[in-house]
């Protein structure tokens, strides 16, 4: 169980919802659509108007091949709409998608509840201290290189274990700099340093990670290989395709989907828990 603000996660009863906010101009799927401060919160009151459980807010892509941006940059883009967010809603989670942190830091002070790290906070060398000070949640996603080089480091010995081994390491080592174990949640990072093969492995293995007896969260939405399957290069024509990888999370143990189509999944969620749960 988790709770944070008026919103309690109880793990294993429901799938929550993550909704994707992306207020970058170069994201895969949505870059350039909400990258004002009116776009964003127009899509935040849409989401909320869909019941979702948490809003993810990232200012930094992390699509392969995706440049690396300033710490003034990401701030700027970031902060300015948790500070609308929060003016209009006082009660849904925010996440920030970091892997900076100071962005981490500055997103909390200003209203933000969760750290969204897809580095598993090895990129910056402070992000599990400043974490554990802030007495926040941190999402440790699973990933190698960074996006300019992750999509050539996808040869594993074993997938499943090398990724419950880097878990096992980063749980260790949040756990060590004073974050409680129920501040932790764990995304095996579809299409981060994985094949077209290896996603399809992840989703179809992903009760192996429940072991660790902590939430987990799938990010499956929009990304290529649901494309590559469809044969559809416009990730939003993913939408379907999206919805049957939901389902498979779900049936696999998945407590959090992060999804761009907020109603749409909801609908999907709300008819697979029963049949999964």
């Amino acid at each position: 169980m988790l709770k944070i603000r008026q919103k309690t996660f109880n793990w294993g009863e429901k799938t929550y919802l993550m909704g994707i906010l992306n207020v970058t101009p170069d994201s895969f799927s949505d870059g350039g659509q909400f990258n004002t401060v009116e776009n964003a919160l127009s899509q935040a009151k849409e989401m909320l108007a869909n019941d979702v459980d948490i809003i993810d807010i990232g200012g930094q892509s992390t699509r392969p091949g995706a440049e690396d941006v300033t710490l003034e940059t990401e701030l700027n883009r970031v902060i300015p709409v948790i500070k609308a967010i929060r003016e209009f809603n006082q009660d849904v989670p925010i996440s920030i998608d970091t892997t900076k942190s100071l962005v981490a830091q500055q997103a909390i002070a200003h209203g933000a509840d969760i750290v969204n790290d897809i580095s598993g906070a090895t990129f910056d060398s402070e992000m599990l201290a400043v974490v554990a000070s802030l007495n926040v949640p941190i999402i440790l996603m699973h990933s190698r290189g960074n996006p300019q080089t992750m999509q050539s480091l996808t040869n594993y010995d074993n997938l499943i274990n090398d990724i419950s081994q880097f878990f096992q390491h980063r749980i260790e080592a949040a756990l060590a700099k004073g974050i409680r174990r129920s501040q932790l949640i764990l995304d095996p990072g579809i299409g981060f340093a994985k094949t077209y093969a290896q996603n399809i492995q992840l989703l179809r293995d992903l009760s192996a990670f429940k072991t660790f007896n902590l939430p987990l969260l799938v990010g499956t939405s929009r990304k290529s290989f649901i494309g590559q399957i469809l044969q559809k290069n416009d990730p939003h024509d993913r939408i379907w395709g999206t919805a049957a990888s939901v389902c498979r999370a779900i049936a696999s143990g998945a407590d959090i989907i992060r999804i761009h189509d907020v109603a749409a999944m909801s609908d999907v969620a709300k008819v697979a828990d029963p049949l999964w749960r």
